[in-house]
């Protein structure tokens, strides 16, 4: 049976999310600012939750009607059948977003989900389930707009991203499906030499680890479709037998990572160590003002420090142009991408963009600045009277 679903994302990563949709053999695939809709059956579901890099949830579309008023919301959803999907004894929690909803109160109508899921399963159950803002077995996520209200249960219960790799971190992490699809914006692959010269605690380098190895994202987590009544555990199995069974013996990689810091670089060899991926990633500790390339073309990716992170602009104003020079003059035939909060790095960097992806970690609205490093200067020869010509896109 074909079901509705929708996977949020990271904003600036929805192409690259409906990419991997379609390779874990989604429907109807829909990308929309925020996530993706798609639609297939349970193992799809089961599949994407436990392989999907990129969407920070799978939600399943219970219902999507028009409404007018609170009541309509309260009507609509104690009228589905929550005694079919799972038990009153697991706790819930209601979330709600909106966008240009004319209900007045989104507090109230958070309030009326909550009710008539609770009145519902008091009918038909004589038992309402518990309320657990903190860690609930069951999420029930509401969307409103102008004229539709939607909702969804929530298949992954905790957020994908959330691995359970990554056992420290530094002051400003990446989440890990964003790093994921960084890589993939990036248009790396395994077998290509990967640079991370400021890695922190190594989210970057994790991620590329379980792609060069074929990991399954999902494989060393428990879901909340597993409690739902119509869980197929036999199917759940052989899903996951399989992706096991594509597993790459872990290996060298060519995979690099360095940071100036020895604090860092031990949270990332101890998070390399948890995930048994040590052998993958070659680390040592440089300044990146001082490395050279591992290979002799390859692809550099990293987060590196901005002002709210470290809060000294002046240093960081002397930093972003050396940066800038050594990346030209000992990273030609390389490509760069550093992903920044920090207005000033792509003024003050002297290097020409190819691209400016806008991407957000969290909610700190970033860059992902793309340099094709060529030896010599990128831009091309011109009259002193013409404008400059540079070839950033994707600038909103």
């Amino acid at each position: 049976m074909t079901e509705h679903f929708f996977a949020p994302c990271p904003r600036g990563l929805e192409s690259v999310l409906a990419a991997e949709l379609e390779q874990l053999d989604a429907a109807s695939i829909q990308p929309s600012p925020g996530g993706v809709a798609f639609q297939g059956d349970w193992r799809t579901c089961y599949r994407a939750n436990l392989e999907s890099r990129i969407a920070s949830r799978v939600l399943w579309q219970i219902t999507r009607h028009s409404y007018r008023s609170e009541a309509d919301i309260y009507d609509l959803t104690h009228a589905l059948p929550w005694q079919d999907w799972f038990e009153p004894g697991l706790s819930i929690k209601v979330n709600l977003a909106a966008i240009k909803c004319p209900l007045r109160s989104l507090d109230f109508v958070t309030l009326r989900i909550k009710d008539a899921v609770c009145d519902k399963f008091r009918a038909t159950r004589g038992k309402r389930p518990d309320i657990d803002t903190a860690s609930p077995d069951m999420r029930v996520h509401g969307f409103l707009d102008a004229q539709k209200f939607t909702l969804y249960l929530d298949t992954s219960g905790e957020a994908l991203f959330k691995r359970g790799l990554r056992q420290t971190q530094g002051e400003a992490p990446l989440r890990e499906n964003l790093a994921a699809g960084i890589l993939a914006l990036a248009g790396w692959h395994p077998g290509t030499p990967l640079l991370d010269p400021m890695c922190g605690s190594g989210t970057l380098l994790l991620e590329a680890a379980q792609i060069a190895c074929r990991i399954a994202p999902g494989s060393g987590r428990q879901f909340a479709f597993e409690k739902l009544k119509l869980f197929d555990a036999g199917n759940w199995k052989k899903l996951k037998q399989t992706a096991t069974s594509r597993q790459l013996e872990r290996t060298f990689q060519s995979i690099y990572g360095s940071d100036l810091y020895g604090s860092a670089l031990a949270h990332a060899r101890h998070n390399l160590a948890a995930a048994e991926l040590a052998e993958c990633v070659t680390l040592k500790q440089a300044n990146v003002l001082e490395i050279s390339p591992p290979a002799e073309t390859g692809i550099l990716v990293s987060n590196p420090p901005y002002g709210m992170r470290i809060g000294d602009q002046q240093e960081l104003a002397v930093f972003y142009p050396q940066l800038g020079n050594v990346l030209k003059q000992r990273f030609s035939g390389w490509r760069a991408f550093l992903l920044t909060a920090d207005p000033m790095l792509p003024k003050t960097i002297r290097l020409t963009p190819s691209r400016r992806i806008p991407l957000f970690n969290g909610a700190l609205e970033c860059r992902l600045l793309e340099y094709r490093l060529v030896a010599g200067s990128m831009r091309k020869t011109k009259s002193p009277d013409a404008p400059e010509q540079t070839a950033a896109t994707h600038e909103p």
